[in-house]
Formats: structure tokens, C-alpha cells, sequence
């Protein structure tokens, strides 16, 4: 079995897929004054984007997790009709993207790759659309 930083994957597979939570993403009536209450009431450090939270995974390397909200009026979550997105970590976008679509699982668009990783997206039986994400976290530090 493959070992996750939260204990043993119930798949029987070489292939990592979810190695932990990359990020939350909703829509919001104004983000900008939204993304300030967090930092004033809540203490969280934010910027443009929201706040970034670190941590370690059990071989003790530095990783983040994104807190984003986004104006009400994104097309970023499309098809999915929700207010909400979920982004995952991962460790091989490209050879997990394969398993899922020979799987029947949606694909939606076609891979993306940027300085600070790969992303992919997918869509759940009850439409709510998953960001995926092959991190590379020692860009943001």
C-alpha cells in the first residue's frame, strides 16, 4: 500500500493519488473585504489570493494549502454550478488523470502546467468540480 501523510491509501495501487487538501475555493459577494475580516478577526495572513497555510508531510517537506474566495460572479468553477471547489494534492497528474478517465470519471479540460505545478480538473457524480493539483511548493517560499 502507498503511505499518506494521514495513513495507508485503502487502494491497492503503486500510483499516489490524494496526498492531502490543496486548497478551498468559494464564491463570495466581495471577496476583497471578505479575504480582510478573515485577516483582522481571525488572524489569518492573507493576501491577493486569500491565506496560504504551511505544514509538513511525514518526510518533513515544507506544503501548503490555499483558503481562497473568489467573486460570486467566477466562471473558474465551470461546469459545476456550485459556490464551492475543492482542490486536491497529488503526486502524478498525468498518470492519475489516465486511471481516472479509464475509470469514467469526467475530465474537464485538458491539463495545465505552471511554474508552481500541474493542474487538472474533474467532476464527482453529484457535479461539484475538483481541482488537482501536482504541487510545487518551494516556489511559493
Amino acid at each position: 500500500m502507498t503511505k499518506f501523510y494521514f495513513g495507508e491509501s485503502p487502494l491497492e495501487t503503486q500510483t499516489n493519488r490524494v496526498t492531502g487538501l490543496g486548497g478551498f475555493f468559494f464564491k463570495s459577494q466581495n471577496a476583497k473585504e471578505l479575504v480582510t475580516w478573515y485577516a483582522k478577526h481571525l488572524g489569518l495572513k492573507t493576501d491577493q489570493y486569500g491565506s496560504t497555510f504551511w505544514w509538513k508531510d511525514s518526510n518533513g517537506i515544507d506544503c501548503s494549502t490555499q483558503w481562497s474566495p473568489f467573486t460570486e460572479d467566477t466562471t473558474y468553477f465551470q461546469p459545476s454550478e456550485k459556490q464551492f471547489m475543492m482542490n486536491f494534492r497529488v503526486a502524478n497528474l498525468q498518470v492519475l488523470l489516465e486511471t481516472l478517465k479509464q475509470e469514467g470519471v469526467t475530465i474537464v479540460g485538458e491539463m495545465q502546467t505552471y511554474d508552481y505545478g500541474k493542474f487538472g480538473w474533474i467532476l464527482d457524480p453529484e457535479g461539484n468540480k475538483i481541482e488537482l493539483w501536482e504541487p510545487i511548493d518551494s516556489v511559493f517560499q
